[in-house]
């Protein structure tokens, strides 16, 4: 039990200190759906929480990168990648 309340507070601080909030529903729908995952792979729910809440972030990061990309793709045709043959 001591174990699993210093694994939360440690990422409750690591998410404290380097969390973008616009970025937090990645992690919040991550760490359901690996904390249900891991609750029945062998009752490691906080480690799939932690790991979901990573895979969600990613997840959700990259899907903003390429929103972006192709909204400055749209603002200004012509300026990105020459098209290949």
């Amino acid at each position: 039990m001591k174990q699993a309340k210093f694994v939360f507070a440690a990422a409750a601080a690591a998410m404290a200190l380097g969390g973008s909030p616009a970025l937090a529903k990645g992690c919040i729908r991550g760490a359901v759906a690996g904390g249900v995952a891991g609750h029945y792979a062998g009752h490691h729910a906080i480690a799939g929480a932690m790991a979901g809440c990573a895979a969600g972030h990613y997840y959700y990061k990259h899907k903003a990168a390429v929103a972006a990309q192709k909204q400055q793709q749209a603002a200004h045709p012509g300026t990105g990648q020459p098209a290949k043959q």
